[in-house]
């Protein structure tokens, strides 16, 4: 029997389940399933280290009054439950900013950005302001940090097992498909382009995270291959994602989540899909991107 005082690591504390098809990389990375962590243990480990987790989100044009709200609710609800909590909210008309009641432990900053005249640039230049405000302010307040879409809703624990220096979302279409067929940027002439055959995983850049620095780290990479492709007229594949799958092809993420934490409900495939945490809202791309 083990002796109390022995110190543990957290990669102890991860063991595979005969239920899941791949919980670990070829380069030993963890894939976070349901049933393949110990959740009393992991939540004493942190509950004394007092960490503080941040949640960055983007909220433009229609999207406000769309998505912030529930978003903002269930992760109050669900998010980091018991630990202390920073939710920063990036929004282009800080007048619409819903006023909500939160938590202990919970509290929201707000910061307004500007608005991009296209989605895709929206979506590409969140890397710039993600960037921008690591380094103005958040690095100095929390232990580590996700960034997450709003157009989505938490309906289970997404607790601290998901917590690493970088993490990355298996996207819950393409987690079982086949390298070749996957949307990975195919043209050489972009800084995303990863050669057919190659790559890992497919990501998904609705979830990303890690420590400060780290996600500083990819959101400036990220940055940097996006502005290199617009001086060249060049525009990615999957935009920002697929500058976000690019870096973590060359620079392997640390902890991998499984689809169960950020899942299609359209999607009838749930074979070893047991226990959702963050869900997508219903889209209506029609009528809430900003167009020319």
């Amino acid at each position: 029997m083990n002796s109390p005082s022995k110190e543990l690591k957290l990669s102890d504390w991860f063991s595979p389940s005969q239920s899941m098809n791949l919980t670990t990389t070829n380069w030993s990375a963890p894939v976070v399933w349901h049933g393949t962590f110990n959740e009393e243990v992991l939540e004493q480990y942190y509950a004394k280290h007092k960490i503080t987790v941040g949640l960055t989100v983007f909220a433009v044009g229609r999207y406000i009054d769309h998505y912030l709200r529930k978003f903002i609710l269930s992760a109050d609800m669900f998010f980091m439950v018991v630990h202390k909590v920073i939710i920063y909210v990036l929004i282009d008309d800080f007048s619409r900013m819903p006023w909500i009641q939160l938590s202990p432990l919970r509290t929201i900053k707000v910061f307004e950005i500007k608005r991009e005249k296209r989605w895709q640039d929206v979506s590409m230049m969140r890397m710039k302001t993600i960037s921008e405000h690591v380094v103005d302010h958040i690095q100095r307040e929390v232990d580590f940090l996700f960034c997450m879409d709003v157009d989505q809703v938490f309906v289970r624990k997404y607790g601290v097992e998901t917590l690493g220096e970088s993490v990355a979302q298996l996207h819950a279409y393409w987690y079982k498909a086949d390298l070749i067929k996957v949307p990975y940027e195919r043209s050489e002439l972009s800084e995303a382009y990863i050669p057919t055959g190659m790559g890992d995983f497919y990501y998904h850049a609705a979830v990303f995270g890690g420590t400060p620095t780290q996600v500083l780290n990819i959101a400036r990479e990220c940055l940097k291959g996006i502005m290199n492709d617009k001086k060249n007229s060049i525009e990615a594949v999957w935009h920002d994602e697929s500058h976000l799958n690019k870096y973590f092809f060359l620079h392997k993420p640390a902890k991998l989540l499984s689809p169960e934490y950020c899942w299609d409900f359209t999607r009838t495939d749930i074979i070893n899909i047991h226990n959702i945490k963050l869900s997508w809202a219903k889209k209506d791309y029609k009528h809430l991107r900003v167009k020319l």
